[in-house]
């Protein structure tokens, strides 16, 4: 009998599992399914508090409902009727201590027309007309491993980078976006640049697309997404789940491996599935020949808080969903959701929940991390009189820190992952990487990197 043991029971480690179990039944296959989890809970960054009749999650807030894999794995589940959609809404940057609004005909802040560009009243007559400069600019000196952020610069100008397309863009991929990849983003704009001779252009040959997406694109349920946690955990019967139990060595020994257990036992595997963060992978199989790889992986950190307050949703000073912060903003705060109108389930009685976000590459971010629970709350309360006007006392709140677990895809991402795998294949024959360090952020991601990730390790092909 073939024993696989996974390592890690967050999304990715749960939905590799679903699927080897899965291939398991329906192929018929001799397998023993082990998954270990060094928490006393499953689901890693997802996990759903309950407060004050309250919903607020520590993590993730949501799947993308447009990834092709996610509503069959939602029916597969029995979940359908637990789902909940998003609200919609206008969204706005914080910028000259004000709330503007982003363009309705825009995607990252980006315009979809030449309407939706001369609208907007985030950036100067002069800043609009050099980002004309797009629909005159033929050549493509880029490549889907360019810096998305010189990529937009370049065809729009500095001005509408800055003060339209980087906070919207950094808010959604926690990062520099002069350091991220097209590939790792937008890497369609590429193609549209190609086609159409322009970037606006392409984006409004494609607007009908991005406008259905935009609408109801993100999905939770109706007791939040540790409910998706829950199931998995209770459909993975065929599979020994070992919680509160942690990987201390790993040693290959003969064609096997033989694992040493935090609770001094030890398992004899034939394959291993990592889903664990990078550096965790990296502290396991101590290979100096995959250091050098494994350090030009990067993790971003971030806090978030909640805040609820005794005062109806509807009495929000503008109508929309949240806002993002520019860098001329007096505000310390990166974003805020205003959690209670994007998401209806999250406050029961119609009460006001607002949700915060601060972030690594905050300039305040040192000082911040270093503060008590109280001290953050201060900076908090602050931040949402500045932006909304709100001075009332919250009547309860929830912090999550998340210290350096958040992965980042800088412009050397793609090429280690490609070095990492070549030599794993060599050293670590059926030892597998998966997760968002290197496959994907996102729930939606890392689903679909389970279902792959199975598949390879049974090599199963479409």
């Amino acid at each position: 009998m073939k024993k696989i043991l996974v390592v890690g029971g967050g999304i990715t480690g749960l939905s590799t599992m679903y699927y080897l179990q899965k291939l398991k039944k329906e192929k018929n296959l001799n397998l023993e399914l082990v998954l270990i989890e060094e928490n006393n809970y499953l689901g890693g960054k997802i996990h759903t508090v309950e407060k004050d009749d309250f919903l607020m999650e520590t993590g993730a807030d949501s799947i993308v409902a447009r990834n092709k894999n996610v509503l069959p794995f939602i029916k597969e589940l029995n979940l359908e009727e637990e789902l909940v959609y998003n609200a919609t809404g206008t969204s706005y940057i914080h910028t000259q201590n004000s709330l503007l609004e982003i363009p309705k005909d825009s995607i990252f802040g980006i315009p979809m027309t030449i309407e939706a560009l001369f609208t907007s009243q985030l950036i100067s007559q002069k800043g609009k007309l050099v980002a004309l400069k797009d629909l005159l600019r033929g050549s493509i000196p880029f490549t889907k491993e360019s810096s998305i952020g010189e990529f937009l610069e370049y065809y729009l100008g500095k001005e509408i980078v800055e003060k339209q397309i980087a906070p919207v863009l950094a808010g959604v991929y926690s990062g520099n976006i002069y350091s991220l990849t097209m590939a790792s983003t937008l890497p369609y704009l590429i193609e549209y640049k190609e086609k159409y001779g322009s970037i606006i252009r392409g984006l409004s040959h494609h607007k009908e697309k991005f406008q259905s997406a935009a609408d109801k694109k993100f999905i939770s349920f109706k007791n939040g997404l540790t409910t998706l946690i829950n199931r998995l955990e209770e459909v993975l019967t065929d599979v020994t789940i070992l919680k509160g139990v942690s990987i201390t060595s790993i040693k290959k020994v003969a064609e096997k491996y033989s694992i040493q257990l935090s609770n001094e036992e030890k398992e004899n595997v034939d394959t291993i599935i990592l889903t664990t963060p990078h550096h965790v992978a990296q502290q396991l199989l101590k290979n100096n020949e995959l250091d050098e790889n494994f350090n030009q992986l990067r993790n971003s950190s971030n806090i978030t808080m909640y805040l609820s307050y005794e005062i109806p949703d509807e009495k929000l000073p503008k109508d929309g969903t949240g806002f993002i912060v520019a860098g001329d903003s007096d505000l310390i705060c990166n974003a805020c959701t205003w959690t209670s109108r994007k998401w209806k389930h999250t406050s029961r009685d119609g009460r006001l929940l607002l949700r915060l976000f601060y972030k690594k590459t905050n300039p305040h971010y040192e000082r911040l991390n270093s503060l008590s629970e109280q001290e953050l709350l201060e900076v908090a309360k602050i931040d949402i009189e500045k932006g909304l006007g709100i001075t009332s006392e919250p009547t309860s709140y929830e912090i999550t820190k998340w210290n350096n677990l958040m992965p980042v895809y800088s412009l050397n991402h793609q090429k280690a992952i490609e070095a990492i795998t070549e030599k794993m294949k060599k050293e670590y024959p059926n030892i597998y990487l998966a997760g968002s360090s290197y496959y994907g952020v996102g729930i939606a991601a890392c689903i679909a990197n389970g279902e792959s990730t199975a598949k390879s390790v049974l090599n199963i092909t479409e």
